[in-house]
């Protein structure tokens, strides 16, 4: 278990300078993804980090995909246990880790309070009941641990995923002129494995789920002073980007 609780932030140096690195890595997510999401890992681990010292624990990646993240995580002492649907994504780097369980998010196989810090990035949006797994998160984590959620809001620049912008004028709609563009579906499939998640539903689950404490709610790939984003209706939409919600379990 975690052997202190660091202040919010106390690690974790949310500048100006590290978003710009975030963007220029993020360019390389189609070409070169183990650079981006190797860039991407390093920078989860500070940030989680800063809410809870990860030496120690037993984390739980919801969503785990292929192990840049395992990697990242373990060598900052946690013992790291992958959650997958798809067998294909977690074998994305050539192994599969014998702590890995193929499961669904909306129902973790997991016992009440078994686990110190739940993690989940980038998965949220890729489910039918996005809220349904934010609560089986919280379920999972022991009193007093740490619930980690972030995901690409519906509404920002790349809400649509690889079939943005265009999800601006609907998700149905971009996923049918993507398939006539490319002549194949998207990976992203609205309304089978992509859907429509905003900060205001984050806001709303988070103001009424009764499991765990709000630590904070903040932009995730934003400078820290650039917070106060979540508190406008309308504009936290198009400029968050990724909205990250972390709890202590109650």
């Amino acid at each position: 278990m975690p052997r202190s609780t660091p202040r919010p932030g106390a690690s974790h140096r949310a500048t100006l300078r590290r978003s710009v690195h975030l963007f220029r890595e993020f360019q390389h997510e189609q070409p070169d993804p183990a650079r981006f999401y190797t860039a991407l890992a390093t920078d989860s681990v500070a940030q989680v980090g800063s809410y809870a010292d990860l030496d120690g624990t037993v984390l739980l990646d919801v969503g785990g995909g292929p192990g840049y993240f395992r990697r990242a995580f373990e060598g900052a002492g946690a013992t790291y246990v992958a959650l997958d649907a798809d067998v294909g994504e977690l074998a994305g780097t050539g192994e599969i880790h014998p702590r890995t369980v193929l499961g669904s998010g909306m129902a973790l196989p997991f016992g009440d309070g078994s686990v110190d810090v739940c993690y989940s990035s980038n998965v949220l949006e890729h489910v039918p009941e996005p809220w349904t797994m934010a609560d089986e998160m919280v379920r999972v984590t022991r009193p007093g641990g740490l619930v980690f959620i972030s995901w690409t809001v519906w509404y920002g620049p790349w809400g649509g995923h690889e079939t943005a912008p265009w999800h601006y004028l609907g998700g149905r709609r971009a996923r049918e002129r993507y398939r006539r563009t490319h002549g194949h579906e998207p990976k992203n499939k609205f309304g089978e494995s992509l859907f429509a998640v905003t900060v205001a539903d984050g806001l709303r689950w988070a103001r009424t789920q009764t499991g765990g404490e709000v630590v904070d709610v903040l932009p995730r790939y934003h400078p820290r002073w650039a917070r106060w984003l979540v508190h406008v209706p309308l504009v936290r939409e198009l400029l968050t980007w990724n909205l990250v919600i972390v709890l202590r379990r109650r």
